[in-house]
């Protein structure tokens, strides 16, 4: 299967610059500017734990495997370069599945400049796996980290939450050129994507920063899937913006000054300011006379 495989996907595969050396020999060999600095960042998505195969599509399987972390480089504000590309197959209709699963992953791939510069595919008797090394680059010193917050911060969201199973999980969009826009014409100082949930996300972002959140719940932007995830389950739509996970929208910690001239730019994707970053540390919802301790919740992988 693999030389087959290999050679139908060499065909499909599209040429960029900074790949010298693709899909075909030992190793990928990738071209490096000396003035920017490396970032990588793996994933791995596994059947039964971050997706369905007898009831996804194959192709919505592989933008899924690209897309988180497509999602990582954006909270890092770093620009995609290249990827390698490992899937663990079930023996049974291995070519079939793969080549769905690339169909996914080359158009993700071609949105957003990245090329895929190698990777490995292994069949055997388990559950599909996919796993994802995503090479981006930055200038020196200029990738977010979740370390930079301060106190008296505003905390901004982009997009909607809450709802994600219903159909973003598969089908949304990494936040790659907000990410861009912002890095290039704003000072952020902290950012962290929501891949586990809000308020466990917002937490991790938090200690690392040594900080708190005094969060104003009805500032949260809550999603059309999570009004009617709600109404199936008879549960709180806002619960759901908190702890469903898998959004892949950005938090992003900012200045006042520079918070306030970001939600006055069109930058084509909604942001909205959720809270304040304070000495306190823990996540805070803030109310007009007290403040009620919020416990981090979110989306819990498989192990």
């Amino acid at each position: 299967m693999e030389q087959s495989f290999l050679a139908w996907l060499r065909g499909r595969q599209r040429s960029l610059p900074q790949v010298a050396v693709g899909i075909g020999d030992d190793a990928a060999v990738v071209d490096w500017p000396h003035s920017r600095q490396l970032v990588t960042s793996v994933d791995t998505i596994v059947d039964g734990v971050d997706f369905l195969l007898d009831q996804h599509s194959l192709a919505a399987i592989g933008h899924k495997a690209l897309a988180v972390n497509l999602s990582d480089m954006a909270a890092m504000a770093a620009d995609p370069v290249a990827a390698l590309v490992a899937i663990s197959l079930s023996n049974e209709n291995a070519t079939q599945t793969a080549a769905g699963i690339y169909e996914g992953i080359l158009e993700t791939a071609a949105e957003f400049g990245v090329a895929i510069s190698g990777g490995d595919i292994t069949c055997y008797d388990g559950p599909l796996a996919i796993s994802i090394t995503i090479i981006g680059q930055s200038e020196p010193q200029k990738a977010w980290l979740r370390s930079g917050a301060l106190p008296d911060d505003v905390l901004l969201v982009s997009g909607s939450l809450g709802g994600s199973i219903l159909q973003k999980h598969l089908a949304f969009t990494p936040r790659v050129r907000l990410a861009q826009q912002l890095r290039d014409r704003f000072k952020v100082n902290a950012a962290i994507d929501i891949s586990d949930g809000l308020l466990l996300d917002l937490d991790r972002l938090c200690a690392a920063s040594g900080c708190g959140i005094e969060l104003e719940l009805d500032k949260i932007p809550v999603s059309e899937d999570a009004l009617a995830l709600g109404e199936q389950k008879g549960s709180e739509p806002l619960e759901h913006a908190l702890g469903d996970g898998e959004d892949y929208e950005l938090l992003l910690s900012c200045s006042a000054d520079q918070a306030a001239e970001i939600l006055n730019a069109d930058l084509g994707v909604p942001l909205t300011a959720i809270g304040t970053m304070t000495s306190r540390t823990g996540l805070w919802s803030k109310l007009p006379n007290k403040l009620i301790r919020l416990s981090p919740r979110g989306f819990v992988h498989g192990g």
